[in-house]
């Protein structure tokens, strides 16, 4: 009975000691790794850092970036006290094709909510963005129409403006599409292509977006 109950605490013993060595192997390697990429911050160029360590929904990848892979060099942007315009040369390509989407009231809403005369359009309201789709891209125009009242034009002070709903852009003031964010998001995590090299390839196909636009 001695003999079993010893042979069994040195088989937990020896159990014991070889998690704590696995435990041990990994702690090292993950310092070692910290430690290597702490060299690399230091000494070597980042492909996306900016002055300020600003978080944003793409930044995974670069953390982890070969360091013998040679980077771009950014142009520093001093900080302001107050807000100004930022000048930038992304546009869309006039040669991609253009998918034109109208939004328009129903029927039975065509009409003015002051008088209930029928209701005119006045004007459209256009915002457009970039879709992809896997071997194909082109520009989703989004057209809005907006009604005004002809009765109200002619007998009233004031004239209602009645828009059609339409859905807001996945990103404001951006002609990102769902589909295009969607793309980078697959490109940079799934595919592990850095910014810079996605831009470049933007800009082979004629679309100047930046690196700093895509952030």
């Amino acid at each position: 009975m001695k003999s079993i109950i010893k042979t069994d605490t040195s088989t937990a013993e020896i159990t014991a000691l070889k998690s704590r060595i696995t435990e041990l192997e990994f702690l090292v390697k993950y310092y070692e790794e910290q430690f290597r990429l702490s060299k690399h911050r230091q000494f070597d160029a980042s492909s996306e850092k900016s002055e300020y360590d600003q978080l944003n929904m793409f930044n995974e990848v670069e953390a982890i970036a070969d360091a013998n892979v040679s980077e771009p060099e950014l142009t520093e942007i001093k900080r302001h006290f107050h807000k100004r315009k930022r000048l930038t040369n992304d546009r869309l390509p006039d040669n991609l094709p253009v998918e034109v989407i109208e939004h328009d009231l129903p029927e039975k809403e065509q009409f003015c909510p002051e008088c209930s005369g029928e209701l005119h359009v006045m004007g459209r309201e256009k915002r457009r963005e970039l879709v992809i789709v896997p071997a194909q891209v082109k520009i989703r125009e989004h057209v809005k129409k907006v009604y005004a009242c002809r009765e109200c034009e002619m007998n009233s002070c004031g004239v209602p403006i009645v828009k059609t709903p339409m859905a807001e852009p996945v990103i404001k003031g951006s002609f990102a599409s769902p589909e295009a964010v969607a793309h980078i998001m697959m490109q940079k995590f799934v595919m592990h292509i850095p910014l810079y090299r996605q831009e470049q390839e933007w800009n082979r196909q004629g679309i100047m977006l930046s690196r700093q636009t895509i952030e």
